[in-house]
Parts: structure tokens; sequence; C-alpha cells
């Protein structure tokens, strides 16, 4: 085995045997990045100096006994949401094109205070706005015409908007990624990249520093090879912070050794409103197949009604377009990013600078949003539309209450197709919103969900399964994610590019 693909857990087994280096690690993965990147195109912006000096001192720290964490020395790729002291960070916007951050997100803080290295900012749609990574303002695939692309299938997209961290994960690009998930942009690519990708409880993990989508539906999560090494990752992004008043004093279990594989008796709820029209049969096969290796492991699986989830979508696509056009109207053209006063234009008014810039520096999806934004929070809509869409919320965030006062979990699929083809969708928003009508009702209920490689259509495409928790249940869905993982070698394969 090739050491770029390890795992975190047999990297970090290897790291503290001293059977490797973080530097042989860390040019490992390089190597692969220079073999396949070209054809994957899952970065923005690529570190490898400050990676090999980041795993130096990790080697160095080693040697003396003294390394920060399990993950000291291991090569982590992070979505190009994520602010980065000192390192271009884009959101995979024009209008940021050439901003440099003055400080640093949490997650990522932390990440490098238990001494993982930054490999480089991966690619995703637009302010995180998409399910394709198709609205990227960047053509980061050198040898196709297009954004990042699937591993499994070049001609398919890798879902979004975390497109390129779930990518370089399944194209072992790195031995694990971080991404963010408003929607389904964790869930979502890692079910169509074959790869295991977390959504924790809203507030589990700080957002201070990531740049914002939807403030109320955010949440940042690991993308890894295994649920462990999501369990792994997790213990160190999560956590109360001063800068973010929305993330939680709750204390912050050490999730991968208290993980229990043995599910005997674990009650399981399968809703019939995820399973209906709209629903590709490879994909029901696959979920109906995991669900039956489920029971075989002792899990008691009943069927359970979520007849409010259905209004999740709509719910969603009111209150995040309004929360999209609050949060982007900081970029402006006047403090950083993109601006028409750089190019030096006469006689422009603080109106004119503000939307040439805007014009220029947004895509169409961020202008689409901001759009729908501004009008569901206009006078004479805002009570039709949003203060209705918020009581809807609170609905369906009950009903997954009353769901998990009787069962321990909730499974269903991550998304009703596999991965789509290019440009099969993207001029069609309504049909590109609807890929994530299954992974969309978590977020405004603000629960963890995984998604888990669980098989393979007939054309070799990857479907995952979803497993949802109750509020602060990371810790169950990690144990059947394990369990699951255990039983199956579905995440043990690799597309041959």
């Amino acid at each position: 085995m090739n050491l770029n693909e390890l795992t975190i857990k047999e990297a970090s087994e290897k790291l503290a045997k001293k059977e490797i280096t973080s530097v042989e690690l860390t040019e490992a993965v390089f190597n692969r990045i220079d073999k396949v990147e070209s054809k994957v195109g899952s970065y923005i912006t690529l570190c490898k100096e400050k990676a090999l000096e980041m795993a130096k001192a990790s080697d160095e720290r080693r040697k003396t006994g003294k390394a920060l964490s399990e993950i000291d020395g291991i090569p982590i790729a992070v979505k190009d949401l994520f602010l980065t002291k000192g390192v271009k960070t884009t959101a995979a916007s024009k209008i940021l094109d050439d901003f440099l951050p003055i400080h640093e997100s949490t997650p990522t803080k932390k990440l490098w205070e238990a001494g993982a290295v930054l490999i480089g900012k991966t690619n995703l749609d637009q302010f995180a706005m998409g399910s394709s990574t198709e609205t990227s303002a960047y053509n980061t695939s050198k040898e196709f015409d297009s954004t990042t692309r699937n591993p499994w299938n070049l001609e398919n997209v890798p879902g979004g908007s975390s497109g390129g961290s779930a990518a370089a994960v399944a194209a072992d690009e790195c031995i694990a990624a971080i991404g963010t998930d408003t929607g389904g942009s964790i869930r979502q690519p890692a079910s169509f990249c074959g790869i295991t990708g977390l959504k924790p409880t809203y507030g589990r993990v700080s957002r201070f520093g990531v740049i914002a989508m939807a403030s109320s539906l955010d949440q940042v999560g690991p993308m890894t090879k295994t649920v462990e090494d999501s369990a792994i990752l997790l213990k160190y992004l999560s956590g109360w912070d001063k800068y973010d008043s929305t993330s939680s004093k709750k204390d912050v279990p050490d999730y991968a050794k208290l993980i229990n594989k043995d599910i005997k008796g674990l009650k399981i709820g399968i809703p019939k409103e995820f399973f209906g029209e709209g629903l590709d049969p490879a994909v029901n096969k696959v979920i109906e197949e995991a669900v039956d290796q489920l029971k075989s492991l002792g899990a008691e699986v009943v069927d359970i009604p979520l007849p409010t989830a259905r209004y999740a979508l709509a719910v969603y696509y009111i209150l995040m377009p309004a929360e999209v056009s609050s949060n982007l109207a900081r970029f402006d053209g006047i403090r950083y990013g993109h601006s028409t006063i750089k190019k030096q234009e006469n006689n422009q008014t603080l109106e004119e600078v503000y939307s040439k810039s805007r014009a220029e520096g947004f895509g169409s999806e961020a202008k689409r949003r901001i759009m729908l934004g501004s009008y569901v929070l206009s006078a004479g809509y805002y009570d039709a539309y949003y203060k209705k869409a918020q009581k809807v919320r609170t609905l369906v965030k009950k009903e997954f209450d009353e769901v998990f006062s009787k069962v321990d979990l909730i499974v269903a699929p991550v998304t009703p197709t596999p991965a789509f083809k290019f440009g099969e969708k993207v001029s069609d928003p309504l049909s590109m919103y609807l890929s994530d009508v299954m992974t969309v009702p978590a977020n405004p209920a603000g629960l963890p969900a995984i998604s888990i490689p669980a098989g393979f259509t007939e054309n070799k495409l990857p479907v995952g399964m979803q497993l949802i928790g109750p509020m602060w249940g990371e810790q169950a869905i990690l144990n059947a994610g394990c369990a699951f993982q255990d039983a199956t070698d579905h995440h043990l394969k690799r597309p041959s590019l």
C-alpha cells in the first residue's frame, strides 16, 4: 500500500511506531497529486512548501517524544471556505480572488494546534452554493475544460458544495479533509465519491472564520476514508469557542475510543417519505441491501412516519437564500476582495462601485440566491415566506424529536441518484436543488448525520447510506457506521484513475 492510501488511524500508528515520518507521508501525498490532480482538479491552492515545513516540525516533535496528538503529522486538505492565515482563501469566487486572511478559522486552528499538516485548499461551489462544484469560478482540472471531477468516473460531477474535498479523499490526494454542510454539502459529495462524510450537530464545531453562507444552517465536519477516521477528526474539530456564540459548551467525547461496534438491539427507523417517487432504483437496491446488513448485525428496523420532512426542502430554499442575502452583503468592493476601484475607473459613485464590483465578482448562482433572499425578506413578503418558513422549520424539528423518542437512529438514502453527468442539471436550478432533498431535513433540525459508502451501481458509481441521529447523537451514528464498515468492504474500494 502506498503511504498516501493510509487512513488517519493507520498513518497515526505508523508515525507513533516511527515506521514512517510525516515528511515521507506528506511527500507521498504530493507525489499522488502530481500524478492525478491534472485529471481530478481537487485543489484551488496547493501549499507544498508550507506543508513540508509543518511535516518537518511534526517529525522533530516526535523525535523528542512531544507529539501533540494522534493527528500530529497527518496531511489534511481544507475546503477553500475556511480562513487560513497567509494562505489565499477564495470561497471559489472571483470576488475574493486575491484575499489573504490575516487570521485563522477556529476549526483549522485546532487542527494545526494538534499538529496536522495543511496540504492545500480544495475546490467547491462558489460560496458553497451548489450540489456539483460546477458553480466554482476556478477551472482546477488541467486536462479537462471543467471544474473538479469525480474520481470514479471523470465524466461525472463529484457533488457539492464540498466536491473538491470529497474528490481529494477518494483519489488519495490527502489522508483526510474537512468541509462544510449547509444542506448536504458534506454528505452528498461523500456519497457521490464513495467516502465517509459527517455533518455534526449544529453547534458542535465552531464556525468562526468559516465564510458564512447561511449561518443558522452551516456546520463544519470531517470527510474521511472511514467512519473511525471521522470519529478521530471530530474530536479535534469540536468544542466551545468564545468567538462563536452558537458553539456548544457540552463536553467533547473521545469519539473514536468510545466506539461500540455491537449494535444488537439498536432501533433504526426507516422513513417511507425518503423512499418514494424520484428515488433511482439502483440507489434503492443498494440501501435495501445495506439495511439488511444492519439487521444481520442485530439492529431492529421499523418503519416510521416523517410527513413534515417533505416540507424541509421548501423551508431550506426560503431561509437559506435569506441568510445568503444578508451574509454576502459584506462583499461590497470597498473593504476587501474584487473591486472596480482597483481599475482606477473615474467618476464612480458608491452605488456604481457596489453594483459593478458585485456584478463582476459574483457568479450566477450567488446572484440568484441573493435575489431570492432579498425578495423573501422584502416588505410585504417577509410574513408570507420567511416567517412562515421559520414556523414550519420548528414543526420539522419537533417531528424529528418525536421520532427519536421511539427510535435510536434513522436510515435513509443520501441522494435520489448516483453522481450525474456534467451539465446535466446546471441549466435547471430546480432540478439541481432537488439533489439535496434527502440531506436537507437534518440541517434545519440541527441534527447530526453521516454518509457511509454502502455499495455501487452497475455502472460502478458509489452510493452512500445516510444515518441520522438525535441532537448530540454523533456517538450513536459513529457506532453504527463502524459496525457496518467492519462487516462490509465498500469503503475499502478505490477508483482506478
